[in-house]
């Protein structure tokens, strides 16, 4: 996402630093509004602060010379599922107005199809990007499954949880953290989970009818996960498969050049033996 030639901290650091202060000033406006409690304060405090501390910890180690329109896109989705956040963490206490809530989290993913289009029209598209994209997801698919498990139970949390199940499985199966192919179909699944999701949480259908729509939403992601978790076992085995194929080659191919070294070796030492030696050796016999 580089647009310049010199690298300065300060200029990205800022921008991360304005988004945390927008998302205190969201929080203000919203306590204000609808009178948050402390869970809810505590809660988007503490999202403003870690999004900000782990955003700038990325960027230093990404040294990118510009945050770039696309980021600000999710920075600005970053906010908002903040403002969420902080309303679900409310809801314990007090239930936040259904408007408010779905119009925030509506916003939020709509703007979720459009820094990737920002960040490839405008040739900022970054691998820190990408991974801020995905992780704003997954956080918003977490608070959404959590807010819907207070009427539908606590089932709904396999929604919001099965990502970063996999992260930890990744540390204990290496295998797990190869590339995936694109996939269309993936993209959709992780699109409708938010959508479907908000649908239950807008409560405008009968409780099993709400059912009815996250235990879709759930079956899509369990296939989804399922297809690609099975696609990177055969790849990895493909791999391994390869690997001693190729080890066991290499040392076949060894231990035949090693026989052709001997015998070329004997045969040489033969042909190069000198008459004495031979006469040496025919003496030697005959006296043994």
């Amino acid at each position: 996402m580089a647009l310049n030639n010199t690298y300065d901290a300060r200029l990205v650091q800022q921008e991360t630093a304005l988004g945390a202060g927008l998302q205190v000033l969201l929080l203000v406006l919203l306590g204000t509004a609808i009178g948050m409690g402390p869970a809810g304060w505590l809660t988007g405090l503490a999202f403003a602060i870690a999004t900000w501390a782990v955003l700038s910890r990325a960027l230093h180690r990404s040294r990118l010379r510009s945050f770039g329109p696309a980021n600000r896109v999710t920075l600005g989705r970053a906010i908002l599922v903040g403002a969420v956040t902080a309303l679900v963490a409310d809801s314990f206490q007090s239930s936040p107005p259904v408007t408010l809530f779905v119009g925030l989290t509506a916003v939020a993913l709509i703007l979720d199809g459009v820094d990737g289009k920002v960040a490839r029209r405008t040739g900022t598209s970054s691998a820190l990007g990408a991974r801020f994209d995905m992780e704003v997801d997954a956080f918003l698919i977490l608070v959404l499954s959590v807010y819907v498990s207070m009427s539908l139970g606590p089932w709904v949390l396999l929604i919001g949880g099965m990502r970063y199940v996999f992260v930890a499985a990744a540390r204990v199966l290496p295998w797990l953290n190869a590339p995936l192919p694109p996939s269309t179909a993936r993209k959709t699944v992780a699109a409708l989970q938010g959508v479907l999701l908000l649908l239950a949480a807008a409560d405008l259908l009968p409780l099993l009818a709400n059912a009815g729509v996250v235990a879709v939403a759930l079956t899509l992601l369990v296939w989804s996960f399922g297809r690609d978790v099975l696609w990177l076992w055969r790849t990895s085995r493909g791999r391994r498969d390869a690997a001693c194929g190729a080890v066991e080659a290499t040392g076949a191919v060894t231990l035949t050049e090693t026989r052709a070294r001997v015998e070329t070796t004997a045969h040489a030492t033969t042909k190069e033996a000198s008459p004495l030696d031979v006469s040496e050796k025919v003496l030697e016999s005959v006296a043994g």
